[in-house]
């Protein structure tokens, strides 16, 4: 048997996360995952109340919606550009001194964007599905709103593996994304850029 035979047949042995760890990383999951649930649970369970945002200067509440969506989605983008430049993922450009505090307001005016968004949607709609873009978008409304809580309450955590931060912004762009796509996207498809 050559050397290199014997290495691939050997055990690789890891280090196994401790308890600690995995609690780190599973209670806010777990957290994540039941705002998300009741979200959806309060949504088809209660009689939509007809609540609308609107803004003045805007058309009606769909394009408030749609232009918010959009701002809280650019802020997103912006997001995940900005800590790809943290984590020195953006070739031949180094981080400037002020990303990481334009990643966490970004991140601030995002959520801010979605919640009148967020409650036009709960109380006026609840969850709809009568189409597979209305289910997607009521999925992925109770999704990312689950997906922020898990981020948030993860980054208060010290000590969790590199990948856990990124996975867990990943989820929430992705979140966030589609419902940009169900609504605000489908909106300007159907209406224009209108205000």
């Amino acid at each position: 048997m050559t050397v290199s035979a014997e290495r691939e047949t050997e055990p690789i042995e890891r280090p196994q996360p401790s308890t600690a760890a995995i609690a780190a990383i599973a209670i806010p999951v777990l957290v994540g995952a039941a705002v998300s649930v009741l979200l959806g649970v309060y949504a088809k369970t209660h009689d939509p109340s007809a609540f609308s945002v609107n803004i003045a200067g805007f058309s009606g509440p769909q394009a408030v919606k749609a232009w918010l969506g959009t701002v809280a989605f650019v802020f997103a983008l912006f997001q995940f550009v900005s800590a790809l430049a943290m984590y020195g993922k953006l070739p031949g450009i180094s981080a400037p001194s002020w990303i990481g505090t334009a990643h966490v307001w970004s991140g601030r005016l995002a959520v801010l964007a979605s919640v009148p968004v967020a409650v036009h949607c709960l109380y006026a709609l609840g969850f709809q599905q009568y189409d597979n873009r209305v289910l997607a978008h009521s999925l992925l409304g109770c999704f990312f709103y689950g997906a922020f809580v898990a981020k948030m309450l993860l980054l208060t955590r010290k000590g969790l593996p590199g990948w856990v931060i990124p996975v867990a912004g990943g989820l929430v762009l992705t979140g966030l994304t589609g419902l940009w796509l169900t609504s605000s996207l489908w909106f300007f498809q159907n209406n224009g850029l209108t205000f």
